[in-house]
């Protein structure tokens, strides 16, 4: 065994260069929003009440909407309002990577 495998292996990081910490904050942000869509879904099977969804749907630059439902056009308006802020935020962040440098 090489030193520098030693030393790879004891720095608790992954082979990606990324720390445990985060892979394991992605999973559990993926795991509770599974537990919600379940929990919301059972409460509307259960009450019998009238659901409404909506969905952004991304092919390339241009978005796909649906929806069904009563509440619908305020679900859609929502998710169309949040995918702006996060093109946006990610044209911010990547300005600023590379003003920084972290970026070609």
């Amino acid at each position: 065994m090489s030193e520098g495998s030693v030393e790879e292996e004891g720095n608790g990081e992954e082979n990606s260069g990324l720390p445990r910490w985060v892979f394991t904050l992605f999973l559990a942000g993926f795991v509770l929003v599974l537990v919600g869509v379940a929990v919301v879904s059972a409460a509307s099977l259960l009450n019998g009440g009238s659901a409404s969804g909506g969905v952004v749907i991304f092919i390339g630059p241009f978005p796909l909407v649906f929806g069904a439902g009563p509440g619908a056009t305020w679900l859609v308006l929502i998710g169309i309002i949040l995918t702006a802020l996060s093109i946006i935020l990610f044209v911010v962040m990547r300005r600023k990577m590379r003003m920084t440098g972290k970026i070609v």
